[in-house]
């Protein structure tokens, strides 16, 4: 069964040292596991370095059991067997019975063929499971009209061909965790992953990290992490929730006036930095206490974002963010993650071709 997990990496720019670009393609696939995220030329290579090294990298299709491949890396036979399965099921490794000796051989003969390979099958393995999350999703175009702001962060995505429903389970639980959203270690009774998923998918709006962990019944710390997975895949993003900054304001405007009195709120509290006519009214309704929530918001109707934001921060708030869905639709979402996979492995393909190009 087809089975990978894709790390995106920052590319190994220029380099053409065989090791590091060997090791980078290592963990771009998440084939060991590390005590720092990525390997640097100072750490001893891997076992799984050490056996493209010795063996399959050396004579690709020479057909090489898994005695001889562990003796190229040093592993015991049962430490062999989990990284074959792991290099098996990632689709860089084929291998057939012969005798009494499974044969393997990096497919393709070569790096890049493997992973030419491994990109065709993950593509569109990806758009399968994704057709089955689209379904999951409630069209919306309430949900996007905040525009989002674009945070960078590195593309990880686990990508199995569908499996065995579970007992007492059903095709979304399986779909969840064949996306790798309940993380490395869940329980068999633990479910946020797809409570969270489920509520965002059929929500019209963005919902805030404390309410969707009241809504689960869970910490905020266990619901981030779900959060943090799914952000990491693309299928959810965080989004400013503009509709709450009146609210924080006013509650801002309000205690500051209380504890440290006009002249700091239109000094160091950013009042001052509004028109002249919005901060006549804003002072005059926090000195009459008349201020209201609707108040504020119709005062700063005419405010651009980034200066409602930047009143919010020097009252000592803070800019209320909030958790959506990645599109209107599932056809939305699903054009996004593909179009990160693409990227994940256009540097794939890349760098395999680099490691080819290094040791001719």
């Amino acid at each position: 069964m087809f089975r990978v997990k894709l790390v995106e990496q920052p590319m190994p720019t220029g380099s053409k040292d065989t090791d590091t670009l060997l090791e980078w393609l290592i963990d771009s696939l998440s084939l060991v596991r590390r005590k720092s995220e990525t390997w640097n030329v100072n750490d001893e290579p891997s076992a799984l370095h050490r056996m493209f090294r010795g063996a399959l990298l050396d004579d690709p299709l020479r057909g090489w059991n898994t005695k001889e491949l562990g003796d190229s890396c040093g592993l015991s036979q049962t430490a062999m067997h989990n990284q074959m399965i792991r290099l098996r099921e990632s689709g860089l490794v084929s291998s057939e019975l012969k005798g009494r000796w499974h044969i393997h051989v990096l497919r393709g003969g070569t790096m890049n063929s493997a992973v030419e390979l491994l990109s065709v099958q993950a593509r569109k393995i990806l758009e399968i499971r994704l057709a089955e999350l689209s379904d999951l999703i409630v069209e919306s175009e309430e949900r996007m009209i905040t525009p989002s702001e674009e945070e960078e962060r590195y593309f990880k995505i686990k990508i199995s061909e569908p499996s065995a429903t579970i007992q007492n389970k059903d095709r979304i639980d399986s779909l969840i965790d064949d996306l790798g959203l309940n993380g490395d270690r869940v329980k068999p009774e633990d479910n946020l992953a797809r409570k969270v998923l489920l509520e965002l998918s059929q929500s019209h709006r963005a919902i805030t990290l404390l309410v969707l962990a009241e809504r689960m019944g869970e910490t905020r710390s266990r619901t981030q992490r779900v959060l943090e997975r799914m952000l990491d895949m693309s299928i959810v993003e965080r989004v400013a929730m503009p509709e709450r900054i009146a609210q924080d304001v006013y509650l801002g405007l309000m205690r500051q006036f209380d504890a440290r009195g006009e002249e700091w709120l239109m000094t160091r509290g950013g009042v001052g930095r509004l028109s002249d006519e919005i901060s006549k009214k804003v002072i005059s309704g926090v000195k009459k206490k008349s201020l209201s929530i609707e108040k504020i918001e119709s005062i700063l109707e005419n405010v651009t974002l980034d200066n409602q934001k930047l009143l919010l921060n020097t009252l000592g708030g803070r800019m209320p963010y909030g958790f959506r869905i990645a599109g209107r639709n599932g056809d939305e979402v699903t054009e996004r993650v593909l179009s990160r996979l693409d990227r994940t492995i256009r540097r794939l393909k890349t760098v395999s071709s680099r490691v080819d190009e290094s040791l001719e």
